[in-house]
């Protein structure tokens, strides 16, 4: 099972500026490329911050001190690794309320950029896509059960896992592992199980909502 990394998503060849471009040239890289914030650079390609419409607003309104790219910026920028997965990033976008990340390599030099907007391509991802990784890899390779113990319908990324497993403690691992997949939205769970005892006796089918009330 293989999760799309920050490299697999990100837009290389990023959009960025330097500390001197002016409000005038940040506002027509923004329309033109279509994006709502540019990394700014240093000399050696090295994000030092990152100015958005909010920054050229901002700035438009208060009407006072210099208009280039240094003066506007947020700084310190917050940066992503390419190795990182796609809910490292997001965390990361959550915890620092930003839209996108500048993307550095080893030696912190710009090589991409993030945005929300790419995040979102994961749950485009279509459903017989999905319902195969889950059978494949979660099911067959990573809990060697067979493929036919398990039902796994798959409508709008929503996974609905069916079935009557050998043991209990197996299907809380199922359903975390298929929540890691992506383009998945939602698990639901109505796989049943039948445990058996220490003697080797069947003590009857059940499932995790317990038996009597």
């Amino acid at each position: 099972m293989r999760n799309r990394s920050v490299a697999d998503l990100m837009t290389p060849a990023a959009v960025a500026v330097q500390r001197g471009t002016s409000f005038k040239e940040i506002a027509r890289l923004l329309d033109e490329y279509g994006i709502t914030a540019v990394p700014v650079v240093d000399d050696e390609n090295r994000p030092v911050g990152v100015v958005s419409e909010a920054d050229l607003l901002r700035r438009h309104t208060a009407k006072d001190g210099p208009s280039t790219a240094e003066a506007m910026m947020s700084s310190p920028v917050v940066t992503a690794r390419p190795s990182w997965t796609a809910v490292e990033a997001a965390r990361l976008m959550e915890r620092h309320r930003v839209k996108r990340l500048p993307v550095v390599d080893s030696e912190g030099r710009l090589i991409g950029v993030l945005s929300r907007s790419d995040l979102l391509q994961l749950f485009l991802r279509r459903d017989r896509s999905i319902q195969e990784e889950i059978r494949e890899d979660v099911v067959v390779r990573i809990l060697r059960l067979s493929p036919a113990a398990v039902h796994i319908d798959v409508d709008e990324g929503v996974v609905t896992l069916s079935g009557t497993l050998d043991s209990a403690d197996t299907a809380p691992v199922l359903v975390r592992l298929c929540e890691t997949v992506d383009g998945v939205v939602e698990v639901v769970d109505r796989l049943a199980y039948g445990d058996r005892d220490e003697d080797g006796d069947g003590d009857g089918d059940g499932d995790r909502d317990g038996g009597s009330s």
